[in-house]
């Protein structure tokens, strides 16, 4: 854990960022378990689980939870990554006590009954279902299985509709008593709250003996040695391409310039492949660029939609662009631009108590051990064209390439063709 993280005698691991100037306090606790722990059997345990927790406690029933916390003008949330599972409450500084006191009671005394597993584990097979149907989602499904194929790590988060209906109470019990001890956790309070408050609340509340050590994940393998492509034939209005290589993960020195690439090439409105592709030749509606980073392996994704007739010469253009940027060197105003863009970002991020938490509480428990805003910003300000170029060619190789669509393509020839750098 980082510098600025305590740990308490049970292996709980708690951190504090005081922001006196908010009336609120946000509070997270984050658990070191997500779809890179799980196999083909168990895809999806994860996030049922997540789901599970909100379903009352053995004190406590799904109403009253709703309504401690909402009945004080707060909010909370869960959610499941790749690597994470998070539970996290907005609440005014005064009702502190209670925000840990229900995040610590879903998270250490779920009820999980059989009944609403069984009602969950429907409610989430029409999830995956649902995620089918929407071709901009399941596209990038399609991709991560690419990405890391017969891996966690290229297997959905929601799982399966086949491994999720294999679920029993048994299982879900196993995987909870497993993850969910306070050696493989972090709770960390952003906005009106004090180090020692937050310790004496952690003391109080998640206090519980813990358990075995759990398992870590098996490291990504990446032996990608040529493009591919995956086509889903299907009549849609409108065709969803996905393309991604293969990028460096979180801990990667060049994690900041990788930022500011993304930022250039499609991160908002003014990047090159939006101002290029979107306003100039109108070949799309949408169209952006993401970074997917996790502890061992990464990817830069460049995702669109856009009528079928479009998808060859978009997809030329994009190639075009990323070839440009690995051999020409950026203009000075435009990746000051980029580096002003991500500036302002992460300093809004930083005004808001539960966007901090956020943000504080994912780079801890990922092991990333610069927290400082300030030498954050300088490492970004002192990327040059020379980094922007060597990350790109890195990035950007033919061998690395994969490219998933989903819609009613006319000539899957055309497309594989289109598949150089």
């Amino acid at each position: 854990m980082s510098k600025i993280t305590k740990m308490m005698d049970n292996g709980l691991a708690v951190t504090a960022k005081t922001m006196n100037h908010m009336e609120s306090v946000s509070f997270g606790i984050w658990i070191k378990a997500g779809a890179r722990y799980e196999n083909t059997k168990n895809n999806g345990i994860s996030h049922l689980l997540e789901h599970l927790l909100f379903k009352g406690t053995k004190t406590r029933g799904m109403k009253e939870i709703k309504e401690a916390i909402e009945g004080r003008g707060g909010s909370f949330n869960g959610f499941t990554s790749e690597e994470v599972t998070c539970y996290l409450v907005k609440l005014l500084a005064k009702d502190a006590e209670l925000g840990v006191e229900i995040l610590s009671d879903m998270v250490l005394n779920p009820k999980l009954d059989e009944k609403e597993i069984e009602k969950e584990k429907s409610v989430i097979v029409e999830e995956i279902n649902m995620y089918k149907d929407i071709p901009a989602q399941h596209v990038h499904e399609i991709l991560t299985e690419m990405l890391w194929p017969d891996q966690p790590l290229g297997m959905p988060l929601a799982g399966t509709v086949e491994s999720v209906n294999s679920m029993q109470k048994k299982d879900v019990d196993a995987y909870k008593d497993t993850f969910y001890n306070p050696n493989n956790m972090l709770l960390i309070g952003t906005g009106r709250i004090k180090e020692p408050d937050l310790l004496d609340l952690a003391g109080k509340h998640l206090s519980a003996s813990a358990k075995a050590e759990p398992p870590k994940f098996a490291k990504a393998v990446n032996d990608q040695r040529e493009p591919l492509m995956r086509l889903l034939q299907k009549d849609t209005e409108q065709t969803h391409m996905a393309l991604a290589f293969h990028a460096m993960n979180r801990l990667s020195p060049d994690k900041y310039a990788v930022s500011i690439l993304n930022i250039m090439l499609g991160a908002n409105m003014s990047s090159r492949l939006f101002h290029v592709i979107r306003d100039e030749l109108a070949l799309c509606y949408e169209i952006s660029s993401s970074i997917r980073k996790y502890e061992d392996a990464g990817a830069f994704v460049i995702g669109a939609g856009l009528d079928e007739s479009n998808l060859v010469r978009a997809i030329e253009i994009m190639l075009r662009e990323l070839n440009r940027i690995k051999k020409e060197p950026v203009p000075d105003k435009e990746l000051d631009r980029a580096k002003e863009f991500y500036r302002g970002q992460l300093l809004f991020t930083m005004e808001d108590t539960m966007s901090r938490m956020l943000w504080l509480g994912e780079k801890i428990v990922s092991k990333e051990e610069e927290l400082d805003v300030k030498k954050i910003l300088e490492r970004v300000s002192s990327i040059n064209k020379d980094d922007i170029m060597r990350v790109a060619s890195v990035i950007f190789r033919k061998e690395s390439m994969n490219l998933a669509v989903i819609g009613p393509v006319k000539d899957e020839s055309k497309l594989k063709g289109a598949l150089r750098l």
